[in-house]
């Protein structure tokens, strides 16, 4: 049991991280924007679409020796946007060949969040969900998640993403998990 005289776990020292806010409503955007910076992230990229997305990562994953932006580590998507939403961006990260990309951790922030669309998208590889209306506490925890719990990489016939299980629960058969897993981990 914590002591109530414990000291506090030391701040994240997020400065050096990239996030990509992908969200059509531009209050919500700048909402999220400024929790992110009292979070202390270095570099919020913003846009408005799949498509600028797609550009954005595509132009900034270009850049690697640059001394500016050359890396995003976190994609922060909303579902349903005109002109591409989040299911066209996911798919489009799962899918691309560069490793940079391709292994990028996903939160979907979503108003439209039904048990059907939470499946859907962990299904094509999301990281974390998130409900809107967010909250700092509970953007935060999604953030560290992702950071304090990066869970290994898996890819079947029909999926690419992280490890969709959560818990070791006990099972009667085969233990496929200890043969030959294919984990990548990737430096945030």
């Amino acid at each position: 049991m914590p002591s109530l005289f414990q000291s506090a776990p030391e701040p994240y020292d997020l400065s050096n991280f990239t996030i990509l806010l992908v969200e059509d409503s531009e209050y919500m955007q700048s909402l999220t924007s400024e929790m992110l910076k009292l979070f202390g992230v270095g570099d919020i990229l913003r846009c408005s679409d799949a498509l600028e997305a797609i550009d954005l990562i595509t132009i900034t994953n270009a850049r690697k020796s640059s001394r500016y932006i050359d890396k995003i580590d976190i994609v922060l998507t909303d579902w349903l946007m005109p002109g591409g939403g989040g299911k066209e961006l996911i798919k489009w990260i799962r899918n691309n060949e560069e490793p940079d990309i391709h292994f990028l951790p996903i939160i979907v922030v979503s108003g439209y969040t039904t048990a059907k669309l939470t499946l859907k998208t962990r299904d094509m590889g999301i990281n974390e969900m998130l409900v809107k209306p967010i909250s700092g506490k509970l953007l935060a925890s999604r953030i560290c998640s992702v950071i304090d719990h990066p869970r290994p990489f898996i890819r079947t016939s029909n999926y690419f993403g992280p490890d969709r299980r959560r818990q070791d629960l006990p099972f009667h058969g085969e233990d496929r998990r200890s043969k030959n897993p294919i984990t990548v981990e990737r430096e945030i």
